[in-house]
């Protein structure tokens, strides 16, 4: 990866992406020598193009604490990264934003911790956030934040910058406001997001669920996607903030538009690479690897209390004790890369999935078949295709989750129109992929059924679900949501706030 040592602060951008991490990881080699490379992931494939096309800056961490980093440009786009302490990666990334609003926002599958220390410093990284963006904004410039992490950003920045368009989109889902009003900071959270022109979510139950909270905690009117926000009419900058208009009431409201986005992948690259001789080899030489079963099923996850990883090993393991399928004819890989290592509740979590890994190995498997092949690891995307297209079934048995990309993944690798995906009604991804085999997780019973299903299901009904699914993969990926995201944006920057659903550029 180039890069270069070239300020990024002194100029102004007209498009600023601000997000808890740069696209960009710090790698050092065995000399010393610290260079940069692209993170994987698909809001930096999403972005690219329209960074260096529109030659815009990116705001975030840089992952490393205590240490300040001049501005670079990186692969044609220009980095601004933003200092963070060990102290705030402490209270503000693990405590406040993984600690509390995470497992608050996935249906406090674990109790969310609540301390002040911690929201004190969610406040004051903040606001060092929206200081870099506003700094670096041209006059007009749109400013796109993203995520939980930074949900104080876009009010902060429309106060020192009414002149901006600023949109946020939420990456996890906005819980239901008898969950959400828990909280103790819940109307300043609503507050900052409302700082925002448009505000996106997964699903349009997100959507949804943050109208009702607004309503609830501020008592503003609301008309379908369209929220409007009383404006002061002695305020001397109430003429200067966006889509200022009067209400039924006859009062100054400025409006902001929030409605559902659901994100996607770079399905063709999916595609490449599911195409290509080596990886294809790949797959095969897994399944030989793994004794050459009738049926491989995967599960690939953060290992993550909200992915429902328990309910699939017990589901599995259940169907193995009561003789219904055989470890000679089914194995589980379950892929489950490490995450969030320093905070307890993580920690606790993995030894539980190891425990039950190893009971269920213990207890069925054989001289020549693994029940559960466990790697608790990341992989790169090629061996992950590979895996993909291995696995006759996919199990995405998440307890909540924003979308899950991997479910995506999934279908878009399988070029040959053959597997079975079993997903949650509790992913976003569920919305749209209507012809997977969707299950509840919490009920046990039905997700074992439903795992035979998948097992037994003839390939004409294979073959007709998963192209049903592929053209919805292939038809709504990354490149269109990142362009209806910033066409609504756009319009908004002209003053234009419609009801419906903005248009998207047709590929």
């Amino acid at each position: 990866m180039s890069t270069t040592s070239e300020t990024a602060a002194t100029e102004a951008y007209e498009l600023v992406i601000v997000s808890n991490r740069l696209p960009v990881d710090r790698v050092v080699d065995e000399s010393g020598q610290a260079s940069w490379r692209p993170s994987p992931g698909g809001l930096v494939t999403a972005l690219q193009p329209v960074m260096r096309a529109e030659d815009g800056v990116w705001v975030g961490w840089a992952g490393v604490a205590d240490e300040e980093i001049e501005p670079f440009e990186a692969d044609g786009i220009n980095i601004l990264p933003v200092a963070l302490s060990e102290q705030e990666l402490q209270e503000y990334y693990e405590g406040f934003s993984n600690d509390t609003l995470w497992p608050l926002y996935h249906d406090v599958i674990a109790q969310p911790s609540y301390h002040r220390e911690w929201w004190e410093s969610y406040v004051q990284v903040n606001r060092r956030f929206a200081d870099a963006a506003a700094g670096a904004a041209a006059h007009g410039a749109v400013v796109w934040v993203h995520d939980y992490q930074l949900q104080l950003v876009p009010a902060m920045l429309r106060e020192v910058r009414p002149d901006l368009v600023i949109g946020f989109f939420n990456h996890i889902p906005f819980p239901p406001y008898g969950i959400y009003s828990q909280l103790p900071w819940r109307r300043q959270i609503i507050d900052g997001l409302l700082g925002a022109d448009v505000i996106g979510f997964q699903r349009v139950a997100d959507a949804g669920n943050f109208s009702r909270a607004v309503r609830r905690l501020k008592g503003y009117e609301t008309r379908g996607p369209i929220i409007e926000v009383p404006i002061d009419s002695d305020d001397p900058e109430a003429g200067s903030h966006r889509h200022v208009t009067t209400n039924r009431h006859g009062g100054l409201v400025r409006t902001v538009l929030a409605r559902a986005f659901p994100i996607s992948i770079d399905a063709e690259q999916y595609q490449s690479l599911a195409r290509r001789p080596d990886i294809r080899a790949r797959a095969a030489e897994i399944r030989e690897e793994l004794g050459n079963p009738e049926t491989i099923m995967l599960g690939v996850d953060r290992l993550d209390y909200t992915k429902g990883i328990g309910h699939r090993l017990k589901a599995f393991g259940e169907l193995l004790r009561d003789g219904r399928i055989d470890v000679e004819d089914v194995t589980l890989v379950q892929v489950a890369s490490p995450s969030r290592e320093r905070v307890e509740t993580y920690r606790q979590l993995r030894d539980e999935i190891e425990l039950t890994v190893g009971r269920i190995n213990g207890d069925y498997a054989t001289l020549g078949h693994t029940a559960v092949a466990y790697l608790h690891h990341g992989y790169p995307r090629e061996e992950m295709v590979a895996l993909y297209l291995a696995a006759d079934v996919m199990l995405v048995t998440a307890l909540r989750d924003g979308m899950n990309l991997v479910a995506k993944e999934y279908v878009a690798t399988r070029v040959d129109e053959d597997g079975v995906l079993v997903l949650s009604e509790f992913a976003g991804a569920s919305d749209e992929l209507r012809q997977a085999l969707l299950i509840n997780p919490h009920d046990i019973e039905g997700l074992k059924d439903t795992i035979l299903q998948a097992i037994a299901m003839p390939k004409r009904d294979r073959v007709r679900r998963m192209r049903a699914l592929r053209k919805k993969v292939l038809t709504n990926d990354v490149a269109r949501w990142s362009a209806s995201f910033l066409d609504a944006l756009t319009r908004s920057a002209h003053g234009d706030h419609p009801l419906q659903d903005p248009p998207v550029n047709r590929r």
